[in-house]
This record gives structure tokens, C-alpha cells and sequence, in this order.
């Protein structure tokens, strides 16, 4: 059985920045698959440590990044 959590991260862009200015322009589809897409490729290797010894002791149930 697999349980799905709903963690929300939001990502707060400076005003009045050109980068700001860039991502604003495109789609908000683009945009949450771009933001997302680098959020899993920064914070999934530094909490792969973290998991694994969560899960060291697991007898019932292990805690995964989900794709």
C-alpha cells in the first residue's frame, strides 16, 4: 500500500529582477514544470542521506521520493 503526501513548496522571485521578469513570461504550465524540475534535481540528492537513515530501521514502511 502506498500512501501519496501533498508537501507545497512555493518559490518567492525578487521584484523587478530581469530572471524574475524572464520566468514570469512564460506559460504557468512551463513554469511549475521548470520550478519543479529543480527542486527535485537540487533537494532529492541531499535528502536521499536523510531517508535512508530514517529507513534504516523500517519494519513497516519506507519513506521515498516520489517522481
Amino acid at each position: 500500500m502506498i500512501v501519496e503526501h501533498n508537501l507545497k513548496f512555493v518559490t518567492e522571485f525578487a521584484d523587478n529582477h530581469p530572471v524574475t521578469q524572464q520566468v514570469m513570461a512564460l506559460d504557468e504550465t512551463t513554469r511549475i514544470f521548470m520550478l519543479e524540475s529543480m527542486l527535485k534535481d537540487l533537494v532529492a540528492p541531499r535528502l536521499q542521506p536523510i531517508l535512508d537513515e530514517i529507513n534504516a530501521n523500517g519494519s513497516y514502511a519506507i519513506l521515498k521520493v516520489a517522481e
